[in-house]
């Protein structure tokens, strides 16, 4: 038995109390995924970054002032709320428990100090069951919303096995930007323009018009988004790319002939 499978059938379906458990689930979790431990808690808040039971002053609506206990947190990646559900409860039930965790959780998200920020990620776990993952990468006040999308935000138990699942948990807890699509996205966007750049230049100085390089350019893009979207069968321009590298004599009629079949849709004869 691995150690994900023996920390999968040691806390399946546990009951007991939340406060009971939490701390010691959460403690295992980071062992097993060799995460950083909470530190111990100070009497000064500011000095807690990364500790259970973090207290945060909550103002009420009727101007009247209370406190509050983050379970778990750490400053910069999550806020984390514990539940302790119950097999009574229903579906019904039991969504209703994870969505008053979860504002719960934003609640104290909000009542932070302005100079600590406001972190990336609420975390809501299900002691035994389950873990929760919304996301708001601005940090601004927006709505956390589920990470990385409604169908697979919720984390069972029995997907702690999955590498992948691993990897964004560990990010969450040491690297959360790193699980910012729009940061990737951007990252890979500098990264292909600055060697279309180099291609560019580098078919200027051997003589080719700069108006006929950037036509030639625009089309290998377009059709490297037609692969993409799936217009043409998933890697086939790729796998045609290799190809012609050990030929290159004979890329120009290969790419001819490709761009006029997508324009005509018609295949010529040999």
């Amino acid at each position: 038995m691995t150690e994900v499978d023996a920390f999968i059938t040691r806390w399946t379906g546990t009951g007991g109390s939340e406060r009971a458990n939490y701390q010691l689930f959460l403690t295992e979790l980071c062992a097993l995924l060799s995460l950083p431990q909470p530190d111990p808690s100070s009497d000064d808040t500011a000095d807690n970054a990364y500790v259970f039971e973090r207290r945060v002053r909550i103002c009420n609506p009727d101007g009247t002032e209370g406190f509050g206990w983050i379970d778990l947190y750490k400053r910069g990646c999550f806020v984390l709320e514990a539940k302790g559900t119950t097999k009574a409860l229903d579906s019904h039930g039991w969504d209703k428990a994870m969505l008053a965790a979860h504002a719960q959780a934003d609640r104290y998200v909000r009542s932070l100090p302005q100079d600590e920020g406001r972190p990336p990620f609420i975390i809501i776990v299900d002691v035994g069951r389950s873990i929760e993952m919304y996301s708001e990468f601005t940090r601004s006040g927006g709505t956390y919303v589920p990470f990385p999308d409604p169908s697979s935000h919720r984390i069972r138990l029995q997907d702690l096995n999955d590498p992948e699942i691993q990897k964004r948990l560990q990010w969450a807890w040491i690297s959360p930007d790193k699980l910012d699509a729009s940061k990737h996205a951007a990252r890979v966007t500098r990264e292909v323009s600055a060697q279309l750049a180099i291609l560019a230049k580098s078919l200027e100085q051997e003589g080719y018009e700069v108006d006929r390089v950037a036509h030639f350019l625009k089309r290998c893009l377009f059709t490297m988004f037609a692969e993409d979207v799936e217009l043409l069968p998933k890697g086939k321009f790729t796998a045609l790319l290799e190809r012609l590298e050990q030929n290159p004599e004979v890329f120009p009629d290969a790419m001819r002939s490709l761009w006029e079949t997508m324009n005509t849709g018609v295949t010529k004869a040999s």
